[in-house]
């Protein structure tokens, strides 16, 4: 049984907001959505998890329409979804009232249920949030050997269902792994028996066990989500113990990168942005970028950070450099005033550290600014 697990696409989501290249990044969104549409049915996969917060709010009808249109396209997987924390089901949710296309099952209940596949042996179990907000270890004491679960058996498409006497194939779609959004004990859940459990919520996507492992989101939201991003690809070997590969594939259309220049005395304005523009072609022209500027500059050079913004996707430019003093000659010059009185009672101090050296230079440049 083949399967493909996402989590945390936020339809609706517009990253970085305040930049000119926004509306490009909420249609990515949705372009990286259709891609796993297309990558199903490439791959031929039975099933298409979805754990959570697949909008980024709760949804309004046209967004569910768009939504499954695309699953109608669906050739051979069958989509399985929850509601995570951002699209939960409110009041005025649209999720309950939905008719979704034969292919899709969405967990309406806010405690555990289970889907049956018959023709794929396979029962995948969730359940979705009701609230932003669950703070209740929802998953610590599941047993799926128990037939206490709600339980239904999907439309198979008219295809034959098989007759197996293997053991059936446990799934678990599961949200959450903070301390407001369902805590999750991983040593308990992986020995509750599933043959694979589906997290979402945390965006950054990590490989726990072959049996668990969170898909990340499928495209980064903001600039502290920096590293691939994609979607997980797995398969189920059936015997007379269950066998469960995956492996992690990125997607998404651009990444957030941080670039540190190390500047030094000869480093002008112009020779910055080469160094800038170089090291954009080197990572990445469509990724999006933080510029760092570190060391230590001629005392004459200020950098020009609005002169760096043009040069690609940079949504920032921390300049942390600090002017390359002459302190001997600033001494002789300023022993009779405040600059030197400071120079003199830093070189006195007892730590000669990173953080006194750096409280020399910004108390130098702050001094000499009032000076002029």
């Amino acid at each position: 049984m083949k399967f493909i697990h996402i989590a945390d696409v936020h339809l609706g989501a517009v990253p970085d907001s305040n930049m000119p290249w926004a509306k490009e990044r909420q249609n990515e969104i949705w372009e990286s959505f259709k891609n796993i549409i297309a990558v199903c049915n490439e791959e031929k996969a039975d099933l298409l998890l979805i754990a959570g917060d697949l909008f980024h709010k709760q949804p309004l009808v046209r967004e569910l329409k768009e939504v499954n249109y695309l699953f109608s396209t669906l050739e051979t997987a069958r989509v399985v979804l929850m509601a995570g924390n951002h699209d939960y089901i409110g009041a005025r949710s649209n999720y309950p009232g939905f008719k979704w296309n034969e292919r899709v099952h969405m967990f309406l209940s806010d405690s555990l249920e289970s889907v049956n596949f018959p023709d794929i042996n396979t029962t995948v179990y969730g359940l979705s949030y009701f609230s932003r907000d669950i703070e209740e270890s929802m998953y610590d004491n599941i047993d799926i050997s128990s037939t206490e679960y709600p339980h239904t058996d999907i439309n198979t498409l008219n295809i034959n269902s098989k007759s197996r006497n293997e053991q059936v194939i446990n799934i678990l779609l599961a949200h959450g792994g903070d301390e407001k959004n369902i805590p999750i004990n991983r040593k308990k859940l992986l020995g509750h028996g599933f043959d694979y459990i589906a997290l979402g919520h945390i965006h950054k996507p990590e490989i726990i066990s072959n049996r668990m492992a969170y898909s990340g989101s499928l495209e980064p939201l903001d600039k502290n989500e920096t590293g691939q991003r994609g979607y997980i690809i797995g398969e189920v070997t059936e015997g007379g113990t269950n066998s469960t590969e995956i492996r992690f594939v990125s997607s998404s259309h651009r990444e957030y990168k941080s670039i540190e220049i190390n500047a030094d005395q000869d480093m002008t304005n112009s020779a910055l942005a080469d160094r800038v523009k170089d090291e954009i072609r080197k990572q990445g022209k469509d990724n999006i970028y933080q510029i760092f500027i570190r060391g230590f500059r001629d005392e004459n050079i200020h950098f020009d950070k609005e002169a760096i913004y043009p040069l690609g996707y940079i949504i920032d430019v921390i300049d942390e450099s600090v002017p390359d003093y002459d302190f001997d000659a600033l001494y002789r010059e300023n022993a009779d005033n405040m600059i030197g009185m400071f120079i003199k009672r830093i070189n006195e101090s007892e730590n000669q550290d990173e953080i006194n050296r750096k409280a020399l230079y910004y108390g130098i440049e702050a001094l000499l600014g009032a000076k002029e």
